[in-house]
């Protein structure tokens, strides 16, 4: 009678469940049918010229917009603009007030750089992705989202997925780092924050993917430079973020300034029909990157009527702030360069991004002056900001136990990084030190308490390297609010007052790395160590001969070769936001105890690079003996500090693999498990990393590949069995006739605490 009951119940939940997925699929079908409808009503009623408006995105004349003014409301009302970018209230407020005085009364596409929050700040993308916690993750966007709709944003240029082996590159403190497993985690975790279950909901936003295609392998780690790479390394290793971020439902994309296979991406047809709609069935709209169609010229492709028609037909939907569509396309329909068909595709999806939005109902959907000043900067905003911050650090080193600090003593807190606020926002945000709660030297005077007594000096210029000095002063730079305080003081002056303040502490802090201007965009380094100024100023605090802690504030993998040999204990903090001063201070103090891990690799030297752990095998691997192997002569292959790599307070003991068969066929399921053990005296988070090799197939493999990870909580002298399931489609990959699919073989798999400390097993899988 038992097993008739449990039947009857299983029966009863399936049709419930078919019901339900049925109702959800019925009522989908019913809203397109509705937005077809609608969208094509409008579109009926609209001049060519207004069409091509609705593809054009435009901010107007930026510089004069800055400057207070830029004509930019008489173009909306004119319907000459279908989208433009805005941060202020009232600024946006305007624009979407003009666009209701135009004769459709279209409403306007708001956009902004909401990169790692809006105006609470968390810590930047590549200091997000060493969390390994996708929840926090998501937590993040969401809270940007809020923020930013409750000011008038609805679309964002985030999340940015580009895969990159190169930390020269300014922009990798935009994305993930080196893993495409990983990175496709965080693109979908993002896409769920920004946008929610429902996009016309007043608190969500529309996503833009960024940047298709490529944009992270630019040659020699300069912005905007060429990209070069066959098929196989873009469809293994540098598109699964993409694919993962569209398959989670982004709305839109964004196209890259870098050539594929010589074309442009914004002019190329094969990544934005081919791939993008036809192979994974992408239904969004695709804009281009600042100017991107203009560029084109550049790349030796044509005119601005050329490469406008070019980028159309390609399956571009709108021009960012290039004036080719809405200046070239009525000519270039004219003389058959493009058709109406061409037109009204880009036009059409342009329009159902604003119906999915709600903009129709609502053009104010998403400006609510009372909930902004609720929502931005709310308390549980800076809470969540502090507490991410805290879980993105990674500690590099701790000799002797030097970290934690005690709550009790004189802590000297040095360099040009201590006492910044605008610099721990890191790079691609719009607001200004009112979004800091505290400095580091702040942070620490907060959570060390009554019984620590903080002294403070600069010590150092950011950089006296007048080359470099020019590049930190932009007027980008000024409109981020980075700034280069001018010094009357010599070098040797700042370090002397460094020297004297420290001189009878117990501890010294030294905050040194990067400006917020000395990464992201336009922001490439071709030397990527601490710049010359802030190391003679730790060479000379070391020689004090008191314990003195490294804390990086940067946004990219630094060479600190000389620092990892010489300072007893190194935190790497990155641009931490809008809390990060007190989050510094509460993983210093252990109220945190780090578990941060390295999402890209620090390599010993720029000669290494690129550096990554998933690299292929050589013909000729690394031989000690054998000079006649792939090595350098003057320094080790290995990187500095490997990816996965991160200590904690106390320590972990691996057991050895324990896997439930080692032969397989089909569709089973592997089971391959690890008694992970704390080991010391302190509760902490350990993250336990599987990797797979597939050292026999068709073509050439990687040594090993990131498939899953667990991040597990232990006491003290805690025991847990960590179990992962593997199944046939960790195993799959792009072969030679780019066919997703698995080989029959033999398999490794690895578990460790990073990509190099790993247990191995083996096991053999047949189709």
């Amino acid at each position: 009678m038992r097993k008739i009951a449990q039947k009857r119940v299983a029966h009863i939940l399936k049709t419930v469940l078919f019901s339900v997925l049925l109702l959800s699929f019925l009522t989908g079908a019913a809203q397109d049918t509705e937005m077809d409808k609608f969208v094509d009503d409008l579109m009926s009623k609209m001049t060519l010229q207004e069409k091509l408006g609705q593809i054009n995105l435009s901010s107007g004349n930026v510089g004069a917009i800055l400057a207070g003014g830029g004509g930019l409301e008489e173009s909306i009302k004119k319907g000459e603009i279908g989208a433009t970018g805005g941060f202020t209230f009232g600024a946006i407020k305007g624009s979407q007030e003009a666009a209701q005085e135009s004769r459709l009364k279209i409403p306007l596409l708001i956009g902004l750089d909401v990169i790692h929050g809006h105006t609470t700040i968390f810590p930047i993308p590549l200091g997000l992705s060493c969390t390994w916690n996708t929840q926090l993750i998501e937590k993040s966007a969401r809270i940007a989202a809020t923020e930013a709709s409750a000011s008038g944003v609805c679309w964002t240029y985030s999340p940015m997925v580009d895969i990159s082996r190169d930390p020269r590159w300014g922009r990798v403190s935009e994305g993930s780092g080196e893993d495409p497993w990983w990175g496709a985690q965080v693109a979908k975790a993002m896409i769920r924050g920004y946008q929610g279950d429902d996009l016309s909901k007043s608190n969500t936003i529309m996503a833009c993917v960024k940047h298709f295609a490529l944009y992270g392998a630019a040659e020699a780690g300069r912005d905007y430079n060429t990209v070069d790479m066959g098929h196989l390394t873009m469809f293994n290793h540098y598109l699964p973020p993409y694919k993962a971020a569209f398959d989670e439902g982004a709305g839109s994309a964004m196209s890259s300034f870098n050539v594929i296979d010589n074309v442009p991406a914004t002019g190329n047809k094969w990544l934005m029909t081919e791939v993008l709609r036809n192979q994974w069935e992408f239904d969004g709209f695709v804009v281009t990157d600042y100017t991107a169609i203009n560029e084109m010229t550049n790349h030796g492709l044509g005119d601005l009527k050329a490469v406008s028609a070019l980028a159309l037909k390609a399956g571009i939907d709108m021009d960012m702030q290039g004036d080719g569509f809405i200046g070239t396309l009525e000519e270039s329909l004219n003389d058959g360069s493009v058709t109406m068909a061409d037109i009204d595709r880009a036009c059409k999806l342009v329009l159902e991004a604003k119906y999915k939005l709600g903009l129709f109902d609502n053009p104010y959907n998403y400006l609510d002056e009372s909930r902004a000043a609720k929502e931005l900067l709310a308390p549980e905003h800076l809470a969540a900001a502090r507490e991410i911050a805290a879980h993105s650090m990674v500690l590099l080193k701790n000799e002797n136990q030097t970290l934690p600090l005690r709550k009790e003593g004189k802590i000297a807190v040095v360099g040009p990084l201590a006492t910044a606020k605008a610099d721990l926002l890191g790079a691609w945000v719009m607001v200004r030190e009112e979004s800091v709660i505290s400095s580091v030297v702040e942070g620490i005077k907060n959570v060390g308490g009554e019984n620590v007594e903080v002294v403070t000096a600069k010590g150092a210029n950011i950089t006296d390297d007048p080359y470099l000095k020019q590049g930190l002063v932009s007027p980008y730079a000024a409109y981020m609010g980075v700034k280069m305080e001018e010094e009357t003081r010599t070098a040797q002056e700042m370090i002397d007052e460094a020297l004297e303040v420290s001189s009878d502490a117990d501890v010294i802090v030294a905050v040194l790395g990067e400006s917020a201007a000395m990464s992201g965009e336009a922001s490439s380094r071709a030397d990527i160590s601490i710049p010359e100024s802030q190391r003679d100023l730790l060479k000379a605090l070391l020689k004090t001969e008191k314990p003195v802690v490294l804390v990086l504030v940067n946004g990219r993998p630094l060479t600190i070769q000389w620092e990892s040999e010489n300072v007893p204990a190194i935190l790497e903090a990155w641009a931490p936001g809008s809390a990060g001063g007190n989050a510094i201070a509460d993983v210093l103090f252990g109220d945190y105890n780090p578990a941060g891990k390295l999402t890209m690799t620090f390599p010993r030297s720029v000669g290494q690079i690129p550096v990554y752990y998933n690299s292929l095998n050589t013909g000729r691997p690394f031989d000690a003996v054998n000079k006649f192997t792939s090595k350098y002569l003057d320094i080790p292959n290995d990187p500095l500090f490997p990816f996965g790599y991160g200590l904690s307070y106390t320590t972990f003991e691996y057991g050895d693999i324990r896997l439930n068969k080692t032969a397989l066929n089909g569709e089973e399921k592997l089971l391959a498990t690890v008694t992970l053990t704390n080991t010391g005296d302190k509760a902490g988070e350990e993250v336990v990393q599987l990797y797979i090799g597939d050292p026999v197939a068709s073509i050439s493999r990687p040594v090993k590949e990131l498939k899953n990870f667990q991040k597990v909580m232990l006491q003290p002298g805690e025991k847990k069995d960590v179990t992962f399931e593997v199944t046939t489609e960790d195993l799959k990959f792009y072969n030679s006739d780019l066919n997703y699919d698995w080989e029959s073989g033999e398999f490794k798999l690895f578990i460790g605490t990073s990509s190099a400390d790993v247990k191995t097993s083996s096991f053999v899988w047949n189709k």
